[in-house]
């Protein structure tokens, strides 16, 4: 059980909806020519066609995620077929495709906005502190099968690429707060403004506790556990040819 609450004012969801429609229905009035001609980088490092993609890819949308009500990375990506997300504990995931799937799995190449996540220390990703703004994400793209020609040996069963919004995308200001059965209480702040004439800048706060889990024998599992976290946005365009991202969390 989840009870959520939100408030904000992002000029781009108000700009959306003056135009008469949120994103989810925009796709919805797509063809499926046109859902098909839908651009994605992540299979070429370069935006192309998702009909011409020479790869299984699967794209989770920003709204599918606020929908189904997923507060992590890795409960968003049970929506991507054939991308196994097992859970270990209250803050640990085993999570990989074609059926390699670990705590941590060194075959699957997972980034944010194009960078890497993947720990060498360990070979493998640490999904609890793999986190970012939920309302931030614009899509995530997930590769099945070898992508280790374009992006190196830990792609070799696939790629997890989470793209976030320009930070143009979330000027004004967001709250949100909920609490449930297992996510005890959850909340973020997050502030966008611009920074002069040719940049904008997205700061935000967010914090969670989670319950515990409950072992077979109805017991606790004793992992329950909490989260502060922070990070800011900064994108810089001079001219129409040169652009600067600097995100940080």
């Amino acid at each position: 059980m989840l009870g959520y609450v939100s408030a904000g004012t992002n000029t781009a969801a108000q700009s959306l909806s003056e135009a008469g429609g949120t994103g989810i229905d925009q796709f919805l009035d797509l063809s499926l020519e046109e859902l098909m001609n839908l651009t994605v980088i992540t299979v070429s490092k370069r935006p192309e066609a998702l009909r011409r993609s020479p790869s299984a890819i699967h794209v989770i949308t920003g709204d599918q995620i606020r929908q189904s009500g997923a507060t992590s990375i890795p409960e968003s990506l049970r929506m991507a077929p054939g991308v196994h997300v097992g859970r270990v504990d209250s803050s640990t995931w085993a999570i990989s495709t074609r059926g390699f799937s670990e705590v941590f799995a060194n075959k699957q190449l997972v980034m944010i906005d194009g960078r890497s996540v993947y720990t060498p220390l360990f070979a493998g990703v640490f999904w609890e502190v793999t986190d970012t703004f939920m309302e931030d994400i614009d899509r995530i793209e997930v590769i099945r099968g070898p992508g280790a020609s374009i992006w190196g040996a830990n792609a070799v069963n696939g790629v997890i690429n989470v793209i976030t919004k320009h930070s143009r995308e979330t000027q004004g200001g967001l709250i949100y707060a909920g609490s449930g059965t297992h996510e005890r209480g959850f909340t973020g702040v997050r502030h966008g403004g611009e920074l002069g004439e040719h940049g904008h800048f997205r700061v935000y706060g967010k914090h969670f506790q989670r319950d515990n889990l409950v072992n077979p024998d109805g017991s606790d599992a004793n992992d329950r556990w909490y989260v502060n976290r922070g990070g800011f946005r900064a994108d810089i365009e001079p001219d129409d040819r040169l652009s600067c991202s600097h995100p940080f969390q």
